[in-house]
């Protein structure tokens, strides 16, 4: 009994494989290739017709995601040393401190203003005199006259007059009440006060602007050379501005 059942088992089974896996299901893959791949084993019975009658679509590629590369981290020196360095401004040689031939009758150790020319220059000898490149006051603020050094000073504070202060309010431009001395300080690294007046010979800390006229009446000079001339005059030297 046993003997006949596994036979007409191993006659049956044979009979349905070959029936059920005799015709393969077709693939059918999904448009959309950005979707998992899908295998349809089965369906509906009109699925394998219409995939036999329609002639094979051809499907166009997803589109490129957009990307954008990382930013690139640099370190802090790597930026200073790519940063543009601003053009460094070129002084007129004619404006660097030099020994001139220079006919005056005032006494050496007077220190003449040529407003005109952007030069002063300080009486050293009889004929001759050591010329400075200076700036000199703006259209509307010219001055002439003569007075004494009555101060000097070394990196000295800045106290804009209040009338200087309203005047630069009304364009835009706020001063403050008083600034220290020190390298940002329009004053620069030295100072020598004209009589009473409010008038000085000083450094600056905007070099390029000397051989221009651009002051509110001061003589402005680079740092280095008002200090060289700071060092050779004394309280009470004759200045002369023409």
């Amino acid at each position: 009994m046993a003997l006949t059942a596994g036979l007409l088992a191993a006659t049956i089974l044979p009979a349905h494989s070959a029936e059920r896996y005799g015709t393969r299901p077709p693939v059918i893959v999904s448009p959309d290739l950005t979707a998992p791949w899908l295998m349809q084993l089965g369906g509906t019975p009109d699925a394998p017709a219409a995939a036999s009658q329609q002639p094979a679509r051809k499907v166009a590629p997803a589109p490129r995601a957009a990307f954008s590369l990382p930013p690139v981290r640099v370190r802090p020196q790597q930026v200073i040393a790519a940063r543009p360095q601003a053009p460094a401004s070129r002084l007129d040689p004619q404006f660097l401190p030099q020994v001139v031939a220079y006919d005056s009758q005032e006494k050496p150790g007077s220190i003449i203003i040529d407003t005109n020319n952007r030069f002063l220059y300080l009486i050293t000898s009889a004929g001759q005199a050591r010329r400075y490149g200076v700036g000199v006051g703006k259209p509307g603020f010219e001055w002439a006259g003569a007075h004494r050094i009555t101060r000097k000073a070394e990196w000295p504070d800045w106290h804009p007059p209040g009338e200087m202060i309203s005047r630069e309010a009304a364009r835009g431009h706020y001063l403050p009440a008083s600034m220290e001395g020190g390298p940002a300080n329009p004053l620069g690294a030295r100072a020598m006060y004209l009589g009473s007046t409010l008038y000085r010979i000083h450094g600056t800390n905007a070099p390029w602007t000397i051989g221009y006229a651009v002051s509110s009446g001061c003589i402005r000079m680079r740092n280095e050379d008002v200090v060289d001339l700071y060092e050779r005059v004394k309280v009470g030297t004759r200045v002369i501005v023409q």
